[in-house]
């Protein structure tokens, strides 16, 4: 078996925070895929070699099932390898989340690869059945109450096209955290026949195989309107030049071996970035990570025709374009496509344009997805503007300045004004235009005062780690602010803001010591992880001596439970994110491995069946909330070192 084999759960149809569907089991004849959330989305793949039939993907465990032969999770693909009377037969499933071809990227589909080949050197007549159900076409599992579908088949030229999808469409209007695709249609693009069975739709495929031959199929997901962007209904972004979901999935199908080369070149150049950074069980945390990351985010084109990267608070609260979950996500975007930061930024920055968001402070979200049309989070509601699971918020982007929509003690000022300044300077640091911090300078300006004047001794409120609740004097937030200002003194350019943040560090310093065990408040209550800390490493800005990270770093080491460093002292709860930030800070390898060891290790053996959880316990390896989430991009941080 690969070294990659074993997962909580394992990806097969990564798209998009709706279009998400993995197998929650060790191998992939395992019980029935699911959604992230856990609806019920069935995928079947059976093969019978000279009239014997046996399962590969999903047999619930009643059926026959071919012999695993080997099993990889690479970050762009799942593969798995059977043997059944003879042949042998490669499966793949690939996302194509390319960093250097937005286009493709954004384009929703998957590309699904099945190599046969006659093991014993005999000529076998092989039938390949993938099989589709129609629950990917509504939000729910396969046995909750069907809406009423409708399917079709025809020829394009010489490609079969499946197309499966609700008879009633209403693009966006399913707003809530745990749910799936609620409208817009299934695609399937394969030059073998396609076909209905009542409410499957059928890849099938029947040859004689002697040497290689190979099954080719394209998955796609139309979803008419992606998000409504304060209340323009935009697409994904590859569709900026007019091109439709039909000829991106025809043209994949044709290009099916030089995206797959494509695709295979990114897995090879991610885990050698892996392996070059030196640490134990990197690679497959890695491995976890990339899809995961991609899919929980949508990229859309703006009105402006600008990229847009909204992501999904999944299994939090539905939020969409977090800031302090945009935030943790960066170090992979950071690494492979800096501009794809400003594009996180950018809704963001335009919510805070408009004349109902009047506050000195940085915007919390932009919306509940997939509807990016004001902020959500804090809301004071009444009984006429209180929503239900599902139900769509109001435009709260066309609302005039003194509407009073929020309760200033559940939002997160001082979090979110420093992630927003060191997200734009991170952006431009590793090679992003730095337009966006010319055009929104007038931002920029408020918030690094905002830090300035509450930023070195936070009062009550909350930070990104808000399932901890409120919490006053907090070191992380104060740590956070004065690496805001600092990446706002290198936008800008003004030594003057950086002197003041070296200030600001002097006096946290003072109060919270140089020798290791840092505590949890400035009041010197608890320890925690200094997580917020890592730019100050990365870029230089030398607001803490090497002895203070030195003996931090070292600190966390005798903490270390079974599954990993518990993110401070309240519990044995961890943040997988924030434990890479930390590993990242690391300079002894023995340190490094000894933080990074224990994720892998979690990732080995936890029986939680859901997609790489970033919130659980350290010493039981349990899921204790966080499901599929975009902040797992913060693993790469080890490879902005």
């Amino acid at each position: 078996m690969n070294k990659f084999a074993r997962l909580p759960a394992i990806p097969l149809i990564t798209q998009d925070p709706l279009v998400s569907v993995w197998m929650p089991s060790d191998l992939m004849t395992g019980p029935v895929t699911t959604h992230w959330c856990g609806h019920k989305k069935p995928l079947k793949g059976e093969l019978t070699v000279d009239g014997k039939a046996e399962m590969f993907l999903s047999s619930a465990g009643k059926v026959d099932c071919a012999e695993l032969l080997a099993q990889e999770v690479t970050p762009l693909s799942t593969s798995w390898t059977v043997r059944h009377s003879g042949v042998v037969a490669k499966i793949k499933f690939t996302s194509p989340f390319t960093p250097d071809d937005l286009d493709l990227a954004s384009t929703p589909i998957t590309l699904v690869s099945i190599v046969l080949e006659s093991e014993d050197g005999k000529e076998h007549e092989v039938v390949t059945d993938l099989r589709f159900f129609d629950s990917l076409c509504h939000n729910g599992s396969y046995k909750d109450v069907q809406p009423k579908l409708v399917k079709t088949v025809h020829r394009d030229g010489d490609v079969n096209v499946g197309i499966f999808g609700q008879a009633t469409q209403k693009p966006l209007s399913m707003s809530a955290d745990n749910v799936s695709m609620d409208w817009g249609y299934l695609l399937l693009y394969s030059e073998s026949k396609i076909s209905f069975d009542g409410r499957s739709a059928i890849l099938s495929d029947c040859r004689k195989v002697r040497e290689r031959e190979e099954v080719k199929l394209i998955i796609a997901y139309d979803d008419i309107a992606s998000i409504n962007y304060f209340g323009t209904l935009c697409k994904p972004y590859f569709t900026r030049t007019g091109q439709t979901i039909a000829a991106a999935a025809k043209n994949a199908l044709i290009r099916f071996d030089d995206i797959m080369e494509k695709c295979d070149g990114w897995d090879e150049r991610i885990l050698q970035d892996a392996k070059a950074t030196d640490t134990e069980g990197y690679e497959e945390i890695v491995s976890a990570s990339w899809r995961q990351t991609w899919s929980a985010h949508k990229l859309i084109v703006t009105p402006s025709g600008a990229p847009a990267l909204l992501s999904k608070e999944n299994d939090s609260n539905g939020c969409i374009g977090t800031v302090d979950v945009s935030y943790p996500s960066i170090p992979t975007f950071l690494k492979y496509c800096p501009e794809l930061v400003n594009a996180m930024c950018l809704p963001v920055l335009e919510f805070a344009e408009l004349p109902v968001w009047e506050y000195d402070f940085a915007p919390h979200d932009v919306g509940r997805y997939p509807n990016a049309t004001g902020q959500v989070y804090a809301l004071k509601t009444n009984e006429n503007t209180r929503i239900d699971r599902g139900e769509t918020h109001l435009p709260y982007y066309m609302y005039p300045a003194g509407t009073d929509l929020y309760d200033f003690y559940r939002q997160m000022p001082v979090e979110e004004c420093g992630n927003m300044l060191i997200m734009m300077y991170a952006a431009t640091h590793y090679g992003a235009s730095e337009e966006l911090c010319k055009k929104y300078r007038h931002h920029l300006d408020k918030w690094v005062q905002y830090l300035l004047e509450y930023g070195e001794d936070p009062g009550e409120q909350l930070c990104t780690d808000d399932f901890a609740g409120h919490l006053a004097h907090n070191v992380n937030l104060a740590l956070k602010a004065v690496v805001g200002i600092a990446a706002y003194a290198r936008i800008i350019g003004d030594a003057s803001y950086m002197e003041k943040a070296k200030a600001m560090s002097k006096n946290i310093l003072s109060r919270i010591g140089a020798k290791g065990n840092t505590p949890l408040t400035l009041t010197g209550e608890g320890w925690s992880m200094k997580y917020n800390l890592l730019w100050d490493k990365l870029f230089g800005f030398e607001l803490f001596p090497e002895e203070f990270y030195k003996n931090e770093i070292s600190s966390y080491i005798p903490k270390i439970n079974k599954y990993g460093l518990p993110l401070d002292s309240r519990s044995h709860r961890t943040k997988s994110d924030w434990l890479c930030w930390i590993a990242a800070m690391a300079d002894d390898k023995k340190e490094r491995d000894a933080l990074i060891k224990p994720l892998a290790l979690y990732l080995k053996e936890t029986q939680t069946r859901v997609p790489f959880s970033d919130l659980y316990d350290t010493k039981t390896g349990d899921y204790i909330a966080f499901i599929a989430r975009s902040v797992q991009g913060g693993i790469f941080a080890l490879m902005l070192r």
